[in-house]
């Protein structure tokens, strides 16, 4: 396999190639980051502006050096749709604010004492039922979205934009090859829009009256809305953090290996984690979902060798001003549940499947007694819905509730597996400036 970039981190491009290349990489970005905030009830445009504005914040705070873009976060989903059910728009910002409030803390400790401690708090066996718990969770909304008309009736006509948008997004996910490879949602969703338009079930009518400039509805705290901080939205939205905070690691350890750094050592976790945190505050100030880091991205730099953080924060630019653009913001709005919900099977199978992949990478042995009582508590208390409800209306539920348990059964039964001394180190000694 060929690793020389083509363009490396800190490379600039020329103009056409800028522009070019920075779209690009938006444009795999893109299903993903305005999917979120449409299963949830937020503002496409506003995550779309959030996205832009966090990857820069996020770029500023590694000092130029990761090559990440920040979309969407579909760990948040369930606690977001729970939070705004339970105090609104408002509830569900300052939840978020607070898990990136958590990153933070989270970040400064490991600037003190180091990082290995994290894997011990977060191991495979725990984040991985989590995962999987996010993905099926979400299974019964995935169905509903594709079978179902605007009235909540059932309709074959829906189902099949459903399915011809699941089609579509898995032959591109199989067979397309290069950059199509990497953006199989955005082209599922293209399919299925043209096919929806073509039996009727598109009202373009929004797109032509939209104006060219538009400034969003924003959410902004004290402003949109009164702030109060309760136990009911920290339960609901911060131990979600467990497992976006171990997707992170994950996700910086792979961007390591392809690009050739250690991106744990050098510019450090805990600058890469307190970028990730702060453009979910960023996001939770103005109103979008909360972020994190994308497998996407990883797939893009892969495949097309370009490392440029240039074209990074090109492509949050280029975010940010989407985001004002009225008909692109009138367009996506355009877009039929089914459509959604067909792209909706198919990624939130991928999530869980992804919680299993990390289970078996892992090599996690389930004729151990521990990590079989571990998996099977979080699996049933998270797909299940439980809930501990104590004195003065506080509750912890469902996913939340799972990973709480998931991390204290690690920590309290015995026989917890040590965290390997050269687990971090792997990345520098084997991939070390091997694109020089």
């Amino acid at each position: 396999m060929n690793n020389k970039p083509i363009l490396d981190v800190a490379e600039t491009p020329n103009p056409v190639q800028w522009l070019t290349l920075s779209l690009q990489h938006l444009f795999a970005m893109f299903g993903a980051t305005i999917l979120v905030p449409y299963l949830v009830g937020l503002s496409p445009a506003i995550a779309l502006i959030t996205s832009g504005l966090g990857t820069l914040a996020f770029l500023l705070i590694t000092k130029f050096q990761v090559p990440a873009y920040l979309g969407s976060s579909f760990a948040f989903i369930v606690p977001v749709i729970a939070a705004k059910e339970a105090g609104g728009p408002g509830a569900a910002m300052v939840g978020a604010f607070l898990a990136g409030l958590v990153y933070g803390i989270v970040a400064l400790i490991i600037s003190k004492a180091g990082h290995r401690w994290i894997m011990k708090v977060l191991p495979p066996i725990v984040v991985g039922p989590v995962i999987i718990v996010i993905g099926l969770a979400l299974s019964g909304t995935a169905v509903d979205m594709a079978m179902n008309n605007p009235e909540g009736e059932y309709s074959l006509l829906h189902f099949s934009v459903a399915l011809v948008t699941l089609a579509s997004t898995i032959i591109f996910s199989i067979y397309a090859r290069g950059m199509l490879s990497i953006i199989p949602i955005l082209a599922g969703i293209v399919i299925g829009y043209i096919y929806a338009l073509l039996v009727g079930i598109v009202d373009f009518q929004p797109v032509l009256d939209a104006k060219w400039f538009e400034m969003p509805t924003f959410i902004i705290p004290f402003v949109s809305y009164k702030v109060k901080v309760t136990w009911d939205i920290v339960a609901l939205m911060v131990p979600v953090a467990v497992v976006t905070l171990s997707e992170h690691i994950g996700h910086q350890l792979v961007l390591s290996k392809v690009v050739g750094r250690d991106y744990i050592k050098e510019p450090g976790l805990h600058r890469s984690i307190l970028g990730d945190g702060m453009a979910t505050m960023i996001s939770a100030l103005l109103g979008g979902p909360p972020k994190t880091t994308y497998g996407e991205n990883i797939g893009v730099l892969a495949i097309t060798r370009v490392y440029s953080v240039y074209v990074i924060a090109g492509a949050a630019v280029l975010a940010t001003i989407f985001g004002f653009i009225g008909k692109i913001t009138a367009l996506i709005g355009t877009i039929p549940t089914p459509v959604m919900g067909g792209v909706s099977i198919l990624l939130f199978g991928i999530i869980a499947s992804s919680g299993l992949r990390m289970l078996v990478d892992s090599k996690i042995d389930f004729a151990d007694k521990r990590n079989l009582v571990i998996a099977s508590v979080i699996l049933v208390v998270g797909i299940g819905g439980a809930i501990v409800k104590l004195p003065n209306n506080f509750q912890v539920e469902g996913m939340a509730l799972a990973a709480l348990l998931g991390v204290f059964l690690n920590l309290l039964l015995p026989g917890a597996p040590k965290v390997e001394e050269n687990m971090f180190d792997e990345t520098a000694s084997n991939n070390k400036h091997k694109t020089a």
